[in-house]
């Protein structure tokens, strides 16, 4: 059924519970487990108060500590995790990467980092189930807050 599985993370809670649900499955019809981050490359730091690049590198560093937590979750559970971070428009870079890996299915929280409350997905999130060939399992998101 699925050779190939993407996992796609911000470091949110539903985030987790999508890489929760993705090392299961690919543990279950062991499956290749690939997971990325994407740093936005929408946001601007146009401020003499913010350098974009210490900005840029805690981003680039924190996506790289979730990923590592990841292939940790992963070997604990018997799965190999190869993880990739890259920037750009999210819903766009996971699209890409699951073309180019040749992912049979994307894995992703219902809602990310966004602060936007009640939304039944996130923008990226709907971008990415409306845009991919792949299918897309969301996870998580309750849909009361």
């Amino acid at each position: 059924m699925y050779d190939a599985i993407l996992v796609a993370t911000d470091g949110s809670e539903t985030a987790a519970e999508a890489v929760e649900h993705a090392i299961e499955l690919a543990r279950q019809v062991d499956a290749t487990l690939s997971a990325i981050a994407v740093l936005e490359s929408r946001t601007e730091y146009d401020n003499a108060i913010v350098d974009p690049e210490t900005v840029d590198r805690r981003r680039r560093e924190q996506a790289a500590a979730t990923l590592g937590e990841i292939v940790e979750s992963g070997d604990d559970a018997g799965v190999q995790v190869e993880t990739a971070i890259r920037n750009g428009v999210p819903s766009e870079e996971i699209v890409a990467y699951a073309d180019e890996q040749a992912v049979d299915a994307i894995v992703i929280g219902a809602r990310g980092r966004s602060s936007l409350r009640g939304a039944l997905l996130g923008s990226t999130v709907d971008r990415v189930v409306r845009t991919a060939p792949q299918a897309v399992l969301v996870v998580g998101g309750d849909s009361s807050q």
